[in-house]
């Protein structure tokens, strides 16, 4: 097994990491994505959930840091939280947060993330496939397949039927 280097807070906070990267523990944990496919993905959620909050004042913004736990930062695809963070990280649960997989997400990685964020009270983390076309939404009470692909929390719903169209139609 690798030895792995432990990186103070402090340092992480203040270094900039291209993409940027979770912080779990001293570790840092590099996050899959790049592909065209899941940027696209990630920017048209984004843009529908823009449209959808603005006028309630929620804000959804891609690859922010949360401080999921004292030693823990999460850097979700999306997340949709309600006012501005002070100093930059987000240190209150988002009222959501989305992660889209990509080809080499491993099951283990990817169930510690959710975790994280419920473990922090984020009342909902979707899930979505791109590939398979398929979604999940995780509560504290468990996780339920989008029926239809369209996902709901609370105020906030996406179509991703109609997301995905609209990619489709690009092509």
């Amino acid at each position: 097994m690798a030895r792995q280097t432990l990186v103070p807070i402090e340092e992480y906070l203040r270094t900039s990491y291209d993409p940027d990267v979770d912080y779990v523990d001293g570790a840092l944990e590099v996050r899959n994505l790049g592909e065209f496919e899941h940027a696209l993905l990630q920017a048209k959620i984004t843009a529908w959930l823009d449209a959808q909050c603005l006028s309630k004042r929620l804000f959804a913004v891609t690859e922010a840091r949360v401080q999921v736990a004292p030693s823990r930062f999460r850097v979700p695809d999306i997340c949709l939280t309600r006012g501005w963070p002070k100093g930059g990280v987000i240190t209150e649960p988002p009222l959501l947060c989305i992660e889209i997989l990509s080809p080499e997400d491993r099951l283990g990685r990817v169930e510690a993330r959710i975790r994280d964020f419920l473990d922090f009270l984020v009342p909902a983390v979707w899930v979505i496939d791109a590939v398979q076309r398929r979604a999940w939404s995780y509560t504290k009470a468990g996780v339920e397949e989008a029926a239809g692909l369209t996902l709901t929390a609370g105020e906030v719903s996406l179509p991703l039927q109609t997301i995905f169209a609209s990619i489709d139609s690009m092509r």
